[in-house]
C-alpha cells in the first residue's frame, strides 16, 4: 500500500515538477542531487553528477556553496565544491538518493571514503519534520591493508543566511553550546520576513554547523577540521550538523508564527544539543526507514521506480515548512518554486497530498488547516475556494 501510495506521488508530483532522469550504472540520478531538504528556505542541491564537478545551490539556483576536501597520507582530494580548482578532485563512484539519507562514495588508491547526508524526516514525528537539522557524516576505511591518516574539512558559505551575498552584510560568531563546537552566521541587519515573492533566499535567521566536542573538531576561522586519525580495514567516522534557525517562518493572518519545533520555548542550543545527543539513535532509525522502503517500493515498481519515489518523498518534505499556531498545533505551508511564489497553494498540495495520507493524518491536517481557516475567515469574500494563501 505504501509504494502505491507513494507511486501516485510520483505520477501527480515528481514526473510533473521533474526533467527527465540521466542513467549511469544502472542508478538514476537526479538533475540535481538533495543534500539538505529541511524546507524551502534551508535548502542544498547539487546540480552536477558529482559533488565536485559544480557549487552546491539552493533550489533557486543560486550559489549555496556547501565545501569539503579530505586529507590522506598528507595528500588533499577535493570532495564538494568546484574550487579551488587547483585541488585533484577524488574520485566519485556513486550516489544514492533514499528517503531520509542521500549517500555519496568515493576513493583513492589507499582509502574509500563515504560522505551521508541525513535529513531526520521521519513521518512518524511531526516534532522531527520540523527540525531544520541535517547531519554530515564521514566514514572512511582503508584499501591496502595499511593503516593512513585521514582528516575532512567542511565549510559553509555565509551566502547560506541572506538573499544577495553580493550587496548583503554576515556576521560570524562562536556561540557557547556544552558539549558543542559552534560557528554561526547572520545576516547584519536581521530583516525577519521583510519581503515575499518568488526567486528568494532567507535573509534572517542564523546558520549553524556544529560538530560535538567528542569528534575532535578543530577550526580555522569558518572551515571545520574533523579527525579520523590512522584509518585501518574497520571503518572510522566523524560527523557534523548543519541547522538553520529562523526565529519566525512565516506571517499568517497578520500574525507572525514560529517554527513548530520553538513552540514550547526552545532556542537554537536546546535543537543542536538534542539533535547531537540523538544522532546515534536518529542516523539507525532513518537507516531502517530507508531500507524498508526502498524494499516496499522496489518490490512493487522495480529499483528505479524506488528511485524516483524516493527522490519525490524528499521533494516533498522540502517544500513545506512546519510551524505552530498560537495554540501549538501544526501548520505547514507548502513553497511554490518558480511560479509567482505562492505558498499554501491547492494545487500544489493535491499531487503531494497521498504521502501526507499514508504516513500520517497529523501532516495531512497540518496543510489542509491554513485553507480551511483563510477560506473562513472575514478576508476571503468569495464564492469559490482560495487557491493559494498569498
Amino acid at each position: 500500500m505504501i509504494a502505491r501510495i507513494l507511486g501516485l506521488v510520483a505520477l501527480g508530483f515528481g514526473m510533473w515538477a521533474l526533467p527527465a532522469m540521466s542513467q549511469a550504472q544502472g542508478t538514476l540520478r537526479p538533475p540535481s542531487v538533495p543534500l539538505v531538504t529541511c524546507d524551502p528556505y534551508f535548502s542544498i542541491w547539487s546540480p552536477s553528477n558529482t559533488l565536485a564537478e559544480a557549487d552546491t545551490t539552493h533550489w533557486t539556483g543560486r550559489p549555496h556553496r556547501l565545501r569539503s576536501s579530505v586529507t590522506i597520507d598528507g595528500q588533499v582530494w577535493r570532495l564538494m565544491g568546484s574550487e579551488p580548482a587547483s585541488v585533484r578532485a577524488m574520485l566519485q563512484t556513486g550516489v544514492q538518493v533514499q528517503p531520509t539519507r542521500t549517500i555519496c562514495t568515493f576513493t583513492s588508491p589507499e582509502v574509500a571514503l563515504t560522505l551521508t547526508f541525513t535529513t531526520p524526516s521521519l513521518p512518524e514525528s511531526v516534532e522531527l519534520v520540523s527540525w531544520p537539522v541535517t547531519y554530515v557524516t564521514y566514514s572512511a576505511k582503508s584499501l591496502d591493508g595499511q593503516p593512513h591518516p585521514v582528516s575532512v574539512n567542511f565549510e559553509a558559505d555565509g551566502e547560506l543566511a541572506v538573499n544577495d551575498i553580493s550587496n548583503q552584510k554576515v556576521d560570524w560568531t562562536s556561540p557557547k553550546i556544552e558539549g558543542l563546537s559552534v560557528q554561526a552566521v547572520g545576516s547584519d541587519p536581521q530583516a525577519v520576513l521583510s519581503r515575499s515573492g518568488d526567486d528568494l533566499r532567507i535573509e534572517w535567521g542564523h546558520l549553524y554547523v556544529a560538530a560535538p566536542d567528542s569528534e575532535t573538531p578543530k577550526w580555522d576561522e569558518h572551515r571545520l577540521t574533523l579527525d579520523l586519525g590512522k584509518v585501518g580495514e574497520t571503518e572510522t567516522s566523524r560527523w557534523l550538523m548543519l541547522a538553520y534557525d529562523d526565529l519566525y517562518s512565516i506571517q499568517y493572518m497578520g500574525e507572525n508564527l514560529r517554527p513548530y519545533w520553538r513552540r514550547n520555548g526552545w532556542e537554537a542550543a536546546d535543537l543542536l544539543k538534542t539533535a547531537a545527543a540523538q544522532y546515534p539513535d536518529l542516523t539507525a532509525r532513518c537507516a531502517k526507514f530507508d531500507a524498508e522502503l526502498m524494499a516496499d517500493l522496489s518490490a512493487a515498481g522495480g529499483e528505479k521506480y524506488a528511485q524516483l519515489c524516493a527522490l519525490c518523498f524528499r521533494q516533498c518534505f522540502a517544500a513545506g515548512k512546519l510551524v505552530a499556531d498560537k495554540n501549538g498545533q501544526p501548520l505547514q505551508f507548502s513553497k511554490e518554486n518558480h511560479s509567482n511564489g505562492c505558498v499554501a497553494t491547492s494545487d500544489v498540495f493535491y499531487p503531494m497530498a497521498p504521502q501526507f495520507l499514508m504516513f500520517g493524518p497529523s501532516l495531512t491536517k497540518s496543510f489542509l488547516v491554513p485553507f480551511m481557516d483563510y477560506a473562513a475567515s472575514d478576508r476571503w469574500k468569495f464564492p469559490f475556494a482560495p487557491h493559494d494563501l498569498g
